[in-house]
């Protein structure tokens, strides 16, 4: 006989879905019951780090990943990481158990009274069988969901009394598409008014980056002559940033973006939503006379698009097919960089402040040089430190593809986690690179528990924590809105270095440059996660 719980193993095992990120509950525990050899369950102390370890994993192993939470309650906890997953289109197979089906007209404890609803928006399918024998189907067909453009995770409610139910055919496995070529009359148009610009801006986006497409990426900026930005925000690199026609990134603020922009008559955006804002400037969407072209793989992302004409495409397979067709320039024109808080830039750097081995709190800035110029460079960087990142960019400039994550959603709580995910990737890929979290003493409190996974798995793996007490990127906020005095924007009384010991990682507190660089040195040498804390100065930068 072949039970359910068999006939969805195999099916993921023949798919190579064999890593299960998971914080089990009662629910849960029919179908982890006897847990195969050949799979590895990856336990988080919260859902929420579950999920956003799963979503680092995946980004990294380039793979679709299961995680397994706790019925309704689960769930609901985190949902905050499954806000990020699907900004950060990432084909998660997210699980959730759901009382016995002679109990659901009841709803007893733990029920989840609409499990097709609850994990709504931010799922591209959510689904509760409705006969035992349906579940190895539903998998299929959630896998096919969460890795068909655009890609993003998905959900199932499973009844804890179907998975020992007989099936009587095994899953059929099916493959899916998970690339759309551009239509070939509307590229043409696209490479037409590229070619025919008398000077044209290229825009890029992380969907370059998750299509593995740094090399098309250049090949299109080298054949046009134009100058590259970053889309707003962006989560991952989608462009070397030494490249001589990289121009830094756009601000996330309609006003000032259009003004970057002004001078450009064609605008090609590749890979990104326009635009991704947060703070309301007001101001044009584009400058006036110029022309804007959209390329996305997401159709939400080109039907909200405020301005512009839109082509559905894998970016990548836009770049290659752009690249066939347009007229090479020349220009003389130099490329520009525009320093913007909150976007990566490519600026002279200033000379690191101060004495940088006394105790006087080093800048943020001054940090990352040391930092930078320490570590290996192949080392991937995950970053949550929001008020930091202009100053992390001109510091750390990213030069290879698949060296810098951070998320997509704005909200708290992934990079710990990611860094996690990741770090378990470097290792299951054999790559082995060094993997540094880059975290503010205020976000990494949001999914600390993390830190329980990453001495768990002896992961080589240095987080290093920003202490300046403060939710500075609020204060930022409140600078830019004329909103004084907040309540609960300062964190005093927060030792993050203690709070890693609790965990089981090495917790050390590093208040100048020689510290730092020797504590870095110690956790090379160490086979377990360390957290470095280091009072930095608390300046509030601004926000645009």
């Amino acid at each position: 006989m072949t039970t359910v719980r068999d006939a969805t193993y195999q099916l993921l095992r023949e798919l190579g879905i064999t890593t299960v990120f998971g914080n089990p509950g009662s629910t849960e525990e029919t179908f982890l019951q006897d847990f195969p050899d050949d799979f590895d369950f990856v336990l988080g102390l919260h859902e929420e780090t579950v999920i956003s370890a799963a979503d680092g994993y995946a980004q990294a192993m380039r793979r679709p990943v299961l995680v397994n939470v706790h019925t309704a309650a689960g769930i609901s906890n985190g949902m905050g990481g499954l806000l990020t997953a699907a900004a950060n289109h990432t084909p998660l197979i997210v699980t959730a158990g759901q009382q016995t089906r002679e109990m659901l007209l009841l709803e007893p404890w733990l029920t989840n009274p609409a499990p097709e609803a609850l994990t709504r928006p931010w799922t591209k399918w959510a689904y509760q069988p409705v006969r035992p024998q349906d579940i190895p189907a539903a998998f299929m067909r959630a896998i096919a969901t969460a890795l068909q453009p655009p890609a993003g995770p998905v959900f199932l409610s499973l009844p804890l009394d179907d998975w020992d139910a007989e099936v009587a055919a095994p899953a059929v496995i099916r493959q899916v598409t998970t690339r759309v070529a551009p239509d070939p009359t509307l590229i043409a148009e696209f490479a037409h008014a590229l070619s025919h610009a008398q000077n044209p801006v290229l825009v890029y986006g992380a969907d370059i980056a998750r299509g593995d497409g740094w090399a098309q990426a250049v090949a299109l900026a080298e054949r046009v002559a134009a100058p590259i930005y970053a889309a707003p925000a962006s989560e991952r690199a989608p462009f070397p940033e030494d490249h001589p026609l990289y121009a830094g990134g756009l601000p996330f603020a309609q006003g000032p973006l259009s003004t970057a922009l002004s001078g450009h008559d064609v605008i090609v955006v590749v890979g990104a939503p326009v635009f991704r804002y947060y703070p309301w400037v007001p101001g044009d969407y584009i400058p006036a006379g110029s022309r804007l072209l959209h390329i996305t793989s997401d159709p939400d992302e080109s039907s909200r698009a405020p301005v512009g004409d839109s082509l559905i495409s894998d970016p990548v397979l836009a770049l290659e097919s752009l690249a066939a067709l347009v007229t090479p320039r020349e220009t003389t024109a130099s490329i520009t960089c525009r320093e913007h808080r909150m976007a990566p830039h490519r600026c002279a750097e200033p000379p690191v402040e101060g004495n940088l081995d006394d105790t006087t709190p080093l800048t943020p800035r001054a940090l990352f040089s040391i930092v930078r110029a320490h570590v290996p460079a192949d080392t991937v960087l995950v970053e949550e430190s929001p008020s930091n990142l202009a100053d992390l960019h001109a510091e750390w400039p990213i030069t290879a593809p698949d060296s810098f994550f951070t998320f997509a959603s704005g909200a708290l709580g992934f990079g710990l986690p990611a860094s996690v995910g990741i770090a378990l990737a470097e290792r299951d890929s054999g790559r082995n690179r060094p993997v540094l979290a880059m975290m503010g003493d205020g976000s990494i409190q949001y999914t600390i528990q993390a830190l329980y996974t990453a001495a768990q798995h002896s992961l080589p793996l240095v987080i290093l924590v920003l202490a300046n007490a403060e939710y500075a990127i609020l204060k930022s906020f409140g600078a830019q809105e004329k909103s004084p005095h907040v309540p609960g924007l300062d964190l005093p009384g927060l030792h993050t270095a203690r709070l890693a010991e609790g965990y089981g990682v090495t917790g050390v507190v590093a208040c100048s440059a020689a510290e730092v660089r020797r504590a870095l040195d110690d956790a090379a040498d160490r086979t377990g996660p360390t957290l470095i804390e280091v009072p930095v100065d608390p300046t509030v930068p601004s926000l645009l």
